[in-house]
């Protein structure tokens, strides 16, 4: 995407505009509790992503933010005003979705046009022929100036006469971010707006909307399951998990220091380790080897210790975890070996360098050095035990 200035766009930078502030979102549908008590403020300008697997309450969530679905309790507020009650065009909010919903029979041009169309224009502007009418061509110049300098942020110049049939994946996905652009919203919502698109293109429209997130200045609330999407371009994440609020924290926070075991285990590819542990006298015992690690618990106390595959080392050391190698995944610059060691309920998974490949074939016998810093500790309900920050 070329680098284009808010006022070359003719889109003004924000000024603090766009907080939301969501207090006691619950959300039932029958007997099914699908939100309980969400409580999250997102600053203005913010990029925040939702995240969450599928049937978390996550797209729920922005609906409701969006006015599409009411809330069976809670508040939810933009800059200090409630929007409890408010249709979603009272709320100055633009929303891009899964499926693009481009209309099929518009051009590129008329689809981004039509939000503008819809407030500017009253039902008789909006006729066909009812370009002789006052005022309605000088309507009608303003909104294609605002199409033609969204389409260039965009770079749609050249796609703007075609139909949506006529357009790649990725294209139909800039065109609807392009006609929610244009409304210059106090907030944009995008719930898994990459989903339908491939592997390739995912990542670079990742790239396109985090530049353009930077050029706005404008609140994003971004909605997926896709955990490198939220790490790669939010400046917060917000874990949703079974209908609650996990935690919310930046990218790297979230990676290193997750407060709920289930967080730590959705958070991070591959998977992270855990491993049964003891609290001891003088530290924790992790399978039988003592880690001199203070727990704050007292002696005989069960434990879960979680630690990142990054942080495991092959080694010829004895006192390493002994276990037997049985898949490797050889990913060119980076080998995971995943060892089956005794007491564990799942293979553990190493990250090597490619070079030792040749030494650890599948079916040898290794030893795994468990270093006690890099551990994370959570009791059996799966809450962080000395939380460092």
């Amino acid at each position: 995407m070329q680098a284009v200035s808010p006022k070359v766009m003719g889109i003004g930078r924000p000024a603090a505009r766009g907080a939301v502030s969501l207090a006691g979102i619950a959300k039932q549908f029958g007997a099914t509790s699908v939100l309980r008590g969400i409580d999250l403020d997102i600053r203005a300008g913010e990029f925040i992503t939702i995240l969450g697997p599928s049937g978390c309450g996550k797209s729920t969530l922005l609906r409701i933010i969006a006015g599409l679905e009411p809330q069976s309790a809670g508040t939810v507020a933009i800059d200090g005003a409630s929007m409890d009650g408010l249709p979603p065009d009272r709320r100055d909010i633009a929303m891009v979705f899964q499926s693009y919903a481009l209309y099929p029979h518009l051009t590129v041009a008329e689809n981004i046009a039509v939000p503008l169309r819809m407030r500017r224009m009253t039902r008789l502007q909006r006729l066909p022929g009812a370009g002789v009418l006052p005022g309605v061509r000088r309507i009608a110049g303003s909104i294609g100036e605002a199409v033609r300098s969204v389409a260039a942020t965009l770079r749609l110049e050249s796609l703007l006469d075609r139909k949506p049939a006529q357009l790649s994946g990725g294209q139909k996905q800039r065109v609807a971010l392009a006609r929610a652009m244009v409304r210059q919203p106090k907030a944009f919502l995008m719930d898994e707006p990459l989903s339908n698109l491939d592997a390739e293109l995912r990542v670079h429209m990742r790239a396109e909307i985090a530049q353009l997130h930077r050029q706005l200045g404008a609140t994003f609330i971004y909605v997926t399951h896709d955990q490198a999407e939220a790490m790669t371009m939010s400046d917060r994440v917000a874990v949703i998990l079974e209908g609650e609020l996990r935690q919310i924290a930046s990218p790297g926070e979230l990676y290193r220091n997750p407060d709920d075991l289930r967080v730590a285990q959705f958070v991070g590819t591959p998977r992270i380790n855990v491993l049964p542990a003891v609290a001891a006298a003088t530290g924790i015992d992790v399978l039988g080897i003592p880690l001199a690690r203070q727990s704050g618990l007292s002696a005989g106390s069960e434990l879960q210790a979680a630690i990142r595959p990054e942080r495991l080392v092959v080694t010829s050391d004895k006192s390493g975890l002994s276990g037997q190698v049985v898949y490797r995944e050889n990913l060119g610059s980076d080998l995971f070996l995943h060892v089956a060691i005794e007491g564990v309920a799942t293979p553990v998974i190493v990250r090597c360098d490619s070079s030792a490949l040749d030494s650890t074939a599948v079916g040898v016998t290794v030893r795994v050095a468990v270093a006690a810093e890099h551990l994370l500790l959570f009791d059996l309900e799966g809450r962080r035990i000395g939380r460092h920050g």
